[in-house]
C-alpha cells in the first residue's frame, strides 16, 4: 500500500511540475538577464547609471541575453498563428465557400454539382497539402528544433551553469543519432501497442508510451548538457517512470485530441517549449518503485542491431 501511495504522488509530483514551465517562462528571461547585468562589469560610471531606457540596448550587446520568452512566442506564431491557421481557413473557409459556389452554379443539376465537387476536393486538398502543408511542415520542424534548442540551452545556463555535453564531437553525433533512431523505434512501438485487441488495455499502453517518449523529449536537453549518455537517459526513466508518465500526461493527452497528425503536430510545438523550461526546472521523484518499466529494452536491441549492421557498434545497455 505505501508503495502504490509513492507511485500515486510521483505521477501527482511530475504532472504538477510539467505544468511550472508556463508561470516560470514569464519571469524567466528578467532573472536570467539581471543575473547577466550584475555579473558584467561596467566600464565607467556612466555605464553604472545608465537609466531603464538603455536597459535592453545594453543586454542586446552581451551574448548572455536571454530568450526563452520571444523563442516561444515565435514557436506558437509560426505553428499556430500561420501553420494552423492556414490549415483552418482552407477547410473551413475556402473549401465550404467553393462548394457553396458549385451549388449556384449547378443549382439547376444538384447531382451534377456533387459529381464535380467530389473530384474537385480530393485534388484542392492534395494540391494545398502537396504545396503548402507539407514544405511548411518540413521548414517548422527544422526552425523549432533550432528554437528548442536555444530556450534548453538559456534554461540549463541559468540554472546549471555551463553545459557539460560529452567528452568528443564523434560521440555526441552517435548518441544523438542512436537516440533518433530510439525515439522513432519507440513511436512505433506505442502505435503498435495500440492495436492490442483489448481497447483499454490496448490505449492506456499507448498512452503510457507517450507519456515517458514526451518526457524524454523535454528532459533530453537537459540531460545532454549535464553530459548523460543515452543508456544513462533511458534507465534513469525507465527507474522513474512513475514521475515521467505523469510528466508527460498532459501533452501527451493534448496531442491525442486533434484527429489530424499535422494539427497534432501544431499543437505539440505550441506546448512543448513550456515543458522544456519544466524539464529544467524539474526535481525528478526517484525511488517510489523497485520494478522498473522496461519499455525501452525492446526497441534498444533493435537499434543496436541496425547500428551494428549500418555504421558500427551502437551503444549497449
Amino acid at each position: 500500500m505505501e508503495n502504490l501511495t509513492g507511485i500515486i504522488r510521483a505521477v501527482y509530483c511530475g504532472f504538477i511540475d510539467s505544468l511550472k514551465g508556463a508561470i516560470v517562462l514569464f519571469y524567466m528571461d528578467k532573472q536570467i538577464n539581471e543575473k547577466v547585468l550584475k555579473t558584467s562589469p561596467a566600464k565607467t560610471d556612466h555605464h553604472r547609471k545608465d537609466s531603464a531606457t538603455n536597459y535592453s540596448s545594453r543586454l542586446s550587446k552581451d551574448n548572455g541575453e536571454s530568450k526563452i520568452l520571444k523563442r516561444t512566442v515565435q514557436c506558437c506564431a509560426l505553428n499556430g498563428g500561420v501553420f494552423w491557421a492556414s490549415i483552418l481557413i482552407f477547410e473551413c473557409g475556402l473549401l465550404p465557400f467553393l462548394k457553396y459556389l458549385l451549388t449556384i452554379i449547378f443549382g439547376h443539376s444538384p447531382g451534377m454539382g456533387m459529381t464535380v465537387w467530389s473530384w474537385t476536393k480530393p485534388f484542392l486538398s492534395w494540391t494545398f497539402g502537396t504545396v503548402w502543408v507539407l514544405p511548411l511542415f518540413l521548414l517548422s520542424r527544422i526552425v523549432n528544433s533550432l528554437w528548442f534548442q536555444d530556450i534548453a540551452n538559456s534554461a540549463y545556463r541559468h540554472r546549471q551553469g555551463r553545459p557539460l555535453l560529452l567528452s568528443s564531437v564523434s560521440k555526441l553525433v552517435a548518441d544523438t543519432l542512436f537516440s533518433i533512431l530510439v525515439q522513432a523505434l519507440f513511436l512505433g512501438q506505442g502505435m503498435l501497442v495500440s492495436r492490442v485487441p483489448l481497447p483499454p488495455i490496448g490505449e492506456l499502453l499507448a498512452l503510457v508510451h507517450m507519456c515517458l517518449l514526451y518526457a524524454l523529449y523535454a528532459f533530453e536537453y537537459k540531460w545532454c548538457n549535464m553530459g548523460w549518455e543515452l543508456h544513462r537517459r533511458l534507465t534513469f526513466i525507465e527507474g522513474n517512470w512513475p514521475y515521467f508518465v505523469g510528466f508527460g500526461l498532459p501533452l501527451a493527452v493534448l496531442t491525442q485530441l486533434p484527429n489530424s497528425y499535422v494539427i497534432s503536430g501544431c499543437v505539440f510545438s505550441i506546448l512543448f517549449p513550456l515543458f522544456i523550461v519544466s524539464g529544467n526546472e524539474a526535481q525528478p521523484v526517484t525511488g517510489v518503485c523497485d520494478c522498473p518499466l522496461k519499455l525501452f529494452s525492446p526497441v534498444i536491441a533493435i537499434a543496436n542491431t541496425l547500428f551494428n549492421k549500418t555504421i558500427g557498434p551502437a551503444q549497449r545497455r
